[in-house]
């Protein structure tokens, strides 16, 4: 029973909860997701169960895509519709205004957290801050943005409204990104829907609906790992992989993963001094 689930999850369900199920499910605790969706959003959420959750941190830093709506000229507190209105002005961008926008934000730059988010700043979550009114200076992170693609543009209630395809970096928040768009045309912005498509590897396609979970939904940590070159041990390499001793890298590879009799036992790295040494221990 060690692997990963990919869900779909929906409106209104916390990633929290979604981990809650998905432990019930299995009758474990050990259960892990790979990347916040806020309630409001939907899609494809990785949840990695037993020895998989060892994958965590892997899984996390893997590219993301999401499909995103945005409605111009109005800020809120939270960057979303869910917020508290802050200002809002009747605007009308083109197509070519918005595309240039959007042309200008592909890039890597630092990219202020919002206000309401888990990131900790003096040990507290920045949402406290923001449910108590409290001043603070809100981090930035290195982020890339690979790609944005305008799917569709409207007006309706004075407002540009637009869709945007949006394939980004790990640590990137949607929310944020609408507002740096927006500045860009000295207005503001808030998301209005969010809809993770891809994670890594991970599509919507083969993800399921919460309410569809089932054992048999799990695909094995083997085929999570398919990717990765593998060595079937002999009995030598096998006593030093237990014991999570380095192996010296003849072939220079930057990644390999041992197997025994076709039994998941360790992703070994590089460590650019001439061997590999244990990244992930599945024994």
């Amino acid at each position: 029973m060690d692997g990963i689930v990919i869900i779909d999850k929906e409106s209104g369900y916390t990633s929290r909860d979604v981990v809650n199920i998905v432990g019930k499910t299995f009758k474990t605790k050990k259960v892990g997701h790979t990347g916040t969706l806020d309630p409001l959003a939907t899609g494809v959420l990785v949840i990695c169960v037993n020895k998989a959750t060892k994958l965590v941190e892997l899984l996390t830093s893997l590219d993301k895509e999401y499909i995103a709506d945005f409605t111009m000229g109005i800020d809120t507190d939270t960057l979303d519709s869910e917020g508290n209105i802050l200002s809002e002005e009747d605007n009308h961008y083109t197509k070519e205004e918005i595309e240039f926008a959007l042309k200008e934000m592909v890039k890597t730059y630092k990219q202020e957290v919002p206000k309401y988010s888990a990131v900790k700043v003096n040990g507290r979550k920045l949402y406290e801050y923001a449910r108590n009114n409290e001043e603070v200076v809100l981090p930035k992170h290195e982020v890339t943005i690979y790609s944005l693609e305008l799917l569709d543009i409207n007006y309706q209630n004075n407002k540009t409204n637009i869709k945007v395809k949006a394939h980004v970096s790990k640590g990137t928040y949607i929310r944020s990104l609408g507002k740096d768009i927006a500045s860009i045309l000295n207005t503001t912005a808030i998301m209005t829907s969010l809809r993770r498509t891809k994670q890594g590897d991970f599509n919507i396609e083969e993800a399921i609906k919460i309410d569809d979970l089932k054992e048999d939904s799990l695909i094995t940590l083997d085929k999570v790992l398919a990717n990765y070159e593998r060595r079937e041990v002999d009995s030598n390499t096998y006593k030093y992989v237990i014991n999570g001793r380095p192996i010296e890298n003849k072939e220079q590879k930057e990644y390999l993963l041992y197997t025994k009799e076709g039994t998941v036992l360790a992703l070994y790295k590089d460590d650019t001094k001439g061997y590999l040494k244990p990244f992930k221990m599945f024994i």
